[in-house]
């Protein structure tokens, strides 16, 4: 007689290793980069004519637009931070299960630090 296992379907229950976090978070970020695609290639066209590069460098002076911006930059930073990672793992660099740990915790730790950086190049 075979007994049917259990079904947790509620993920907020579901404890996730940090290397699964690092991989849904690159995909959703990869996600989000795709969707500003649209409103990148839009600030270039602008940003190619002298009067829209004029109009830009006014846009940069108010602190909003700064920090929207710097907002948006942060799934670059992750994304490509946690992409050197997976391509690490296609070369077998960090994938046993200690390796991809600590590649998981520095993916965080260097996103965090260009995130930073990139603010403070902003300001």
């Amino acid at each position: 007689m075979s007994y049917p296992r259990p079904k947790n379907l509620n993920l907020f229950t579901i404890h996730f290793p940090i290397p699964a976090i690092v991989s849904i978070l690159h995909r959703i970020s990869g996600v989000f980069l795709f969707i500003l695609i649209p409103f990148a290639l839009w600030g270039l066209s602008i940003s190619l004519t002298d009067s829209g590069f004029e109009t830009m460098q006014g846009w940069f002076n108010n602190f909003y637009i700064k920090f929207i911006f710097w907002i948006l930059f942060i799934p670059f930073c992750y994304h490509l931070v946690a992409g050197i990672r997976h391509l690490f793992s296609d070369i077998h660099l960090g994938d046993s299960l200690q390796g991809g740990r600590r590649g998981a915790v520095l993916t965080f730790i260097i996103s965090a630090l260009l995130i930073i950086l990139a603010g403070i190049w902003l300001w």
